[in-house]
């Protein structure tokens, strides 16, 4: 409708009750000239002249004469002046609120809007405050009951796919994380009100409208009409299409089509398109079969299109050349192709049957938590409700209890939940750590389908031998979700580490130095823990894990500068300070994620103030146990520093997994507590593992432990097994020394044997496991920690391995002193002493066994220059 010549009134002049506020950004002043919002054409007023049609109490009805034509609702952009917001009646003085309330008062009759007929007949409709009409200004509680704001709702890319494009963020973090935002604008910004007048008799001709205000001013800036049967502010829920792209049209970097508002590739007329992602194409062989790691394939010109829309929108696609093409939902939906047009469509099951589900344990009937997925008979991913239909991957990005395997998606439940199933073939995967055998399986969803119960088989029992799990390096996990993931993959202990990245804190608030979430003194049954440590890093001396300690936290979390401290941080501690005071605390010491940095802990293992070794994996199918960590922790061994292997996740986002790699502890005869887990791993009787479990005993010694030979030397009976409910083991290594001794084939899930193997030198023995998640034949997936030998009084030294870790610690003093930004200068001295007293160590222990070598000399504190 063109309402120029009815327009009475200028935006600017229309008095306090429509007055801008700071915050607005000009908005409604932009809409002019033919505009359309949420799919509508409406013709705005231009700046020449008035541009506005105001109603006001007192003033003749406005009569605007239509084009004789039918309509099934007349749609209406308006707005009524803003209402101060008044104190309560004998509350007295009140001071400023959290909450506002302003657009709360609702019912009075702001006009009456009276359609006229060509057959001479009226009808009147009241339009009410808050009902039909609201004001400019709103509380983020005072949405109309009949009408929408004017802006359609947004679709926002996260913050992290915002910068994979390659553009700033379209939102504010939260909002990005939210994905979406009404088009509602509350506390600051401008509203207008679309309001959709239904026509009680939409087969007669309408021939004007009558508009007379009652109690209120109130703007009209723009009128449309329609003849859709179905109400055209009313949407239905999401849905969703297969669609084949036209020629010209690709997916981004994401694997998508962009449905950011910012963007022009595919979009809804009366209504909203929430994503355009890749089809993900299964075999339903391998989903049936004994792979390990099933991942589809995702197609690059087929998309699953998930929306909300009127039954009778319009999809738009741009190809890459510019080209718009079209099509008719009600087409699309029904699996036609409209006019011809190069869009191939299938009409994906909407997931709208209801579907509880319970996971629980063979035989006992007892629920247990896991790790869950489901997708339908298309590829689309079907979460269970409270679980994100995408899960963001993006560091420190989100932390709600999911994962994302390569295009496999997971949430993680407490053995029951609900999902919104379609009618249909779905497709769950249900897994619990290593010792439960994996569910891969096909169901069909029936109208009558109300419940799923899946159970888990627990079919190895090293639990019950004294064995428990543990990932060693966790971060920004709630305790809780550290426990519910710690559950689901069966991993018995999560240490969850507070850390400093530059001028960001992490868990810091979590730390108590007291409380092990889970154990029975706190609540919890005992079987699974969770405790807060701390990660302490510095970017050039290295990274140390700090477990268990009891009492104030040990800061510096960081020092040295960025990126792990903040900028002009001083070097107020090193990590043999760090290690102390975790000793002297009842804690554990562990390098992390070997084998870096390489740096200050060659000399803190050199002074023997470390527990043990960790091997890191972000997730297995990425990579697996690191090559490089475990000849690291053979340099150390071949010199004399006897320390035990444990492995951790280094979890910091939603693609890695939480005891993706892990530690096996044997606790023997111990009770299990974090404390005689710690013991434990002290002890020195371990493996870490991306899946197979392995076990080595070397005439009767386990890891950890020493077998003393005479002089002569002799020959060691070693036996061994491995057993595995996924990963198979292709082969197992028999270490000495860092070099391979013995090889032995592995056929299927399990394997065991007796080795015997002559010895004639002191030595250290251990079991190595090559096998892969992902199919990668050099991939390790397990290593016990070492058995040592003694062969009379020789001890364990290789020289090459002591002169690289002795050019280590020359290297960390040398940066002390030329680099390291001081604190003072007693305090430099005092830290540089550790270092220096471990290279005196290790370079008297070279000399004291006749070793030959070269090195660089140690930096003297007496030279100012060296470089």
């Amino acid at each position: 409708m063109d309402l120029k010549r009815y327009f009475n009134a200028r935006r600017a002049n229309t008095g306090e009750g429509f007055a801008a506020r700071p915050g607005d950004t000009g908005w409604i002043d932009s809409l002019r000239g033919l505009q359309t919002h949420r799919g509508m054409p409406f013709l705005f007023g231009t700046e020449t002249g008035p541009d506005v049609l105001e109603l006001r109490p007192g003033a003749s009805p406005a009569v605007i004469a239509l084009p004789r034509a039918t309509a099934s609702y007349v749609l209406f952009v308006q707005v009524v002046a803003d209402r101060p917001s008044t104190s309560p009646e004998g509350f007295g003085e009140i001071g400023p609120a959290t909450l506002p309330v302003e657009g709360n008062p609702l019912g009075d009759r702001v006009a009456t809007y009276g359609l006229r007929y060509a057959d001479g007949s009226e009808t009147d409709v009241p339009v009410l405050r808050r009902f039909a009409i609201q004001q400019n200004h709103i509380s983020w509680s005072a949405s109309a009951f009949a009408a929408l704001p004017l802006r359609g709702p947004i679709v926002h890319a996260s913050t992290g796919e915002d910068f994979i494009l390659g553009r700033g963020p379209g939102a504010c973090f939260f909002q990005g994380e939210a994905r979406t935002q009404s088009g509602r604008m509350d506390r600051q910004g401008e509203n207008l009100w679309l309001y959709a007048l239904p026509n009680p008799y939409p087969d007669k001709e309408l021939s004007a409208l009558s508009l007379h205000a009652e109690q209120e001013i109130s703007l009209v800036f723009a009128v449309t009409t329609t003849t859709l049967t179905q109400h055209p502010l009313r949407l239905q829920g999401r849905r969703k299409l297969k669609v084949r792209l036209p020629p010209g049209a690709h997916l981004n970097k994401l694997g998508e089509l962009d449905v950011d508002d910012r963007g022009e590739q595919i979009g809804m007329d009366l209504g909203t398109v929430i994503s355009a992602r890749a089809v993900l194409e299964y075999s339903r062989a391998d989903w049936l079969g004994a792979k390990v790691d099933v991942q589809p394939v995702r197609s690059a010109n087929e998309v699953i299109v998930e929306y909300s829309a009127h039954p009778d929108a319009r999809l738009y696609l741009r190809s890459d050349d510019g080209r718009l093409h079209m099509f008719e939902l009600r087409s699309l939906e029904g699996g036609g192709n409209e006019g011809g047009a190069s869009l191939n469509v299938a009409a994906v099951e909407p997931a709208t049957r209801p579907v509880k589900i319970r996971i629980v344990e063979k035989g006992s009937g007892v629920r247990v938590a896991a790790r869950l997925h489901v997708h339908g008979a298309h590829g689309e991913y079907l979460p269970p409700k409270g679980h994100h239909r995408k899960v963001n991957t993006g560091r420190f990005e989100d932390f709600s209890g999911e994962f994302a395997n390569g295009l496999n998606q997971y949430a993680y439940v407490d053995g029951s939940c609900e999902a919104d199933l379609p009618l249909g073939p779905v497709f769950v995967e249900i897994s619990r750590g290593f010792e439960v055998r994996p569910l891969r399986t096909i169901v069909e969803i029936t109208a009558t389908t109300d419940n799923l119960t899946f159970e888990l088989d627990r079919v190895l029992r090293w639990r019950e031998e004294g064995w428990v799990s543990s990932d060693t390096h966790v971060h920004f996990l709630s305790p809780q979700t550290a426990l519910l993931e710690g559950k689901a993959e069966d991993v018995n202990v999560v240490n969850l580490l507070a850390a400093q990245w530059g001028e960001l804190f992490t868990n810091v608030a979590d730390f108590d130095g007291r409380t092990t979430i889970g154990a029975k003194d706190f609540g919890g049954d005992g079987e699974f823990l969770v405790r807060v440590g701390t990660e302490n890093r510095m970017q050039v001396l290295g990274h140390i894990s700090l477990l268990g300690y009891e009492g104030e936290m040990i800061n510096p979390l960081s020092c040295g500068g960025s990126n792990e401290a903040a900028i002009g941080h001083v070097l107020e501690a090193t990590m043999a300070d760090w290690a102390e005071r975790c000793r002297q605390q009842g804690g554990l010491v562990v390098m992390p994620h070997a084998p870096n940095p390489q740096a200050e802990r060659a000399a803190d293992i050199v002074l023997g103030l470390v527990d043990a070794i960790e091997m890191m994996s972000f997730n297995p199918r990425t990579a697996q146990i690191s090559a490089f960590g475990l000849a690291d922790w053979y340099r150390y061994l071949n010199i004399g520093c006897h320390l035990p292997l444990v492995a951790g996740s280094d979890k910091m986002d939603a693609a890695a997994l939480l005891g993706g790699s892990r530690t096996y502890v044997r606790l023997g005869q111990r009770d299990f507590t974090y404390r005689n887990w710690m013991d434990a791993v002290r002890s020195g009787d371990t493996f870490i593992t991306v899946g197979p479990l392995v076990e080595m005993i070397v005439e009767g010694r386990r890891p950890g432990g020493t077998v003393v030979l005479p002089r002569s030397g002799g020959t060691l009976t070693i036996n061994w097994r491995i057993e595995s409910v996924s990963v198979p083991p292709a082969r197992v290594e028999l270490i000495c020394n860092g070099t391979v001794l013995e090889e032995i084939r592995c056929g299927g899930l399990s394997c065991k044997g007796q080795l015997s193997v002559p010895i004639s030198d002191s030595c250290w023995i251990a079991l190595r496991a090559r096998g892969s998640v992902a199919g990668r034949e050099a991939d390790i997936a397990a290593h016990t920690s070492a058995v040592y030998v003694k062969v009379g009084e020789m001890p364990i030294f290789a020289t090459a391995d002591a002169v690289s870790v002795l050019a280590q610690i020359e290297g960390s003093i040398a940066y002390m002193d030329t680099l390291a930004p001081k604190s003072d200068e007693a305090r430099h001295a005092r830290l540089r002493a550790a270092l220096e007293l471990a290279h005196h160590r290790l370079h008297h222990r070279l000399h004291e066994l006749g070793a030959s070598h070269h090195h660089a000399p140690v930096h003297s504190v007496h030279v100012e220059r060296e470089h």
